[in-house]
């Protein structure tokens, strides 16, 4: 716990960023898929697994932001926090972990596969309270990622 399981990946410059930590606790990072996901967590205990996916990847590749962070806030607030599962799932989507993702793999949500988004989505939809944007305007910023490869938070 707490270190990485691939050594030459502790080695990696992560950022130490209070601020934007934040904003991705509280859900005001200004991306609505990990905004409602962040929401989510913070207001049930609990996110769809590949919502974990999209806001631990968001974290660790887009803001560049220590994995071990997000790892010890979901098992603040998760009811069914597992320490192995969590942990696995955040090196996992860090490229730090024993079956990591590519380091390449886009992080960005626009990207994910659109099946992807809507199977996260619907686990949040019966919490209108937790989306920021409506749905068009979702749509549409997936659309503008997508074309423009914008970095998070700029």
């Amino acid at each position: 716990m707490n270190r990485a399981f691939k050594p030459t990946t502790e080695r990696l410059p992560w950022r130490r960023d209070d601020e934007q930590f934040q904003a991705w606790c509280e859900g005001r990072t200004g991306y609505p898929i990990v905004d409602a996901g962040m929401r989510q967590l913070a207001q049930t205990g609990w996110m769809h697994n590949r919502l974990r996916m999209i806001v631990a990847m968001f974290l660790s590749k887009n803001l560049f932001i220590d994995w071990r962070w997000g790892e010890r806030h979901f098992m603040r607030h998760l009811v069914d926090g597992d320490l192995a599962t969590n942990n696995g799932g955040w090196q996992w989507s860090a490229s730090t972990g024993t079956d990591a993702v590519p380091t390449f793999a886009s992080s960005i949500p626009g990207r994910s596969r659109r099946g992807s988004i809507r199977m996260a989505s619907s686990s949040v939809a019966g919490y209108p309270s937790l989306w920021s944007s409506p749905a068009s305007a979702i749509r549409s910023e997936v659309a503008g990622l997508r074309a423009t490869g914008r970095p998070a938070l700029s």
